[in-house]
């Protein structure tokens, strides 16, 4: 009895042991480098540094980004997602207009007639995701809509027309403004104030929910219709991307998702913008008729030229996708 007693204790255990065997192991958590295309802690980084902290807490023991920094502290914004591509970080928050320079088709986003539920499903961001990947890009999701970009100035005009006026700008509106009969010259965001206080330029494009609310001292106007629209995007190296498992990859898109909607609902944030910039003596240069169907019009058409000049395959692919 004693024996058959060892053997089938023996033979549990040893089922026990295979069983365990069998099963598979649980991934251990991942930590992704994460970097921002601007300072930490300034307005248009706050909305990837949210995304970050809310992955952090969501993604506990599964996945975890640590920042890295933010640019120009770490490297030019416009070298950030081109060296995520490399490898050097995993993750970074950043606008189109910053790594237009690995993806020229990229800008066709800021210029889209569709929300990014639209896109989802009518094929644009299907058809970007293949433009993406190819430069070991993966897309997740924007995480912050920044509402329109306006033209900010210390000077008044009252036509659009920006001859004589020199204009600090990203890569973004440079054709916009020139067309128009401007000078331009870029500059990173810190810049931009001293440039303003001392007369080096005259106004500079800003897209209005990233727009620091110290530059009120030195702006005076507003200049509407708002171009564009500007979004923070959030990207992963692809082939990291790829290594993760199914479990790290979900929480990604489902934190992802999350502030892609909270990104969508910005206009009520722009109207009490735009009421405490009013208190504290902005005012508001508005084209109305002709005018105002020029500036958009100026706008849209040299922005899609800039991007079929540069990509004359899939530009017009891309304007017929995005365009209502």
């Amino acid at each position: 009895m004693i024996g058959k007693h060892i053997t089938l204790a023996a033979v549990a255990a040893a089922m026990t042991i295979g069983g365990l065997m069998a099963m598979p192991a649980q991934a251990e958590e991942i930590t992704l480098k994460g970097a921002s295309c601007f300072p930490i802690g300034s307005p248009p980084s706050k909305p990837f540094e949210v995304f970050v902290k809310d992955l952090n807490a969501t993604g506990k023991g599964v996945v975890q980004i640590k920042m890295i920094g933010g640019a120009p502290a770490i490297g030019s914004p416009f070298e950030m997602t081109k060296r995520m591509t490399k490898g050097v970080f995993d993750i970074v928050g950043c606008p189109e207009a910053y790594w237009a320079n690995v993806v020229p088709e990229a800008a066709s986003v800021r210029l889209s007639d569709y929300s990014a539920a639209e896109m989802r499903v009518n094929g644009g961001y299907t058809y970007l995701r293949k433009l993406y990947e190819a430069k070991n890009i993966h897309f997740l999701a924007r995480h912050s809509n920044f509402g329109p970009f306006f033209l900010w100035l210390n000077k008044k005009i009252d036509k659009p027309d920006l001859t004589g006026l020199h204009l600090r700008v990203s890569p973004v509106y440079v054709p916009f403004f020139k067309s128009l009969g401007a000078t331009v010259q870029r500059s990173n965001i810190a810049q931009v104030y001293t440039y303003m206080e001392n007369g080096t330029v005259a106004g500079y494009g800003w897209p209005a929910l990233g727009w620091p609310p110290s530059w009120v001292k030195v702006t005076k106007y507003r200049v509407e219709p708002g171009f564009y629209y500007a979004f923070i995007q959030t990207l992963v190296n692809h082939k990291a991307w790829g290594k993760l498992t199914a479990e790290q990859q979900a929480v990604l898109q489902k934190v992802g998702s999350k502030h892609e909607l909270i990104a969508s609902k910005w206009a009520d944030r722009l109207a009490k913008q735009n009421a405490k910039t009013a208190s504290q003596g902005m005012q508001v240069i508005k084209f109305t008729g002709a005018d105002a169907d020029a500036w958009v019009k100026a706008a849209k058409d040299t922005a899609w030229a800039s991007i079929i000049e540069k990509s004359p395959k899939h530009g017009p692919n891309l304007r017929k996708l995005l365009s209502k």
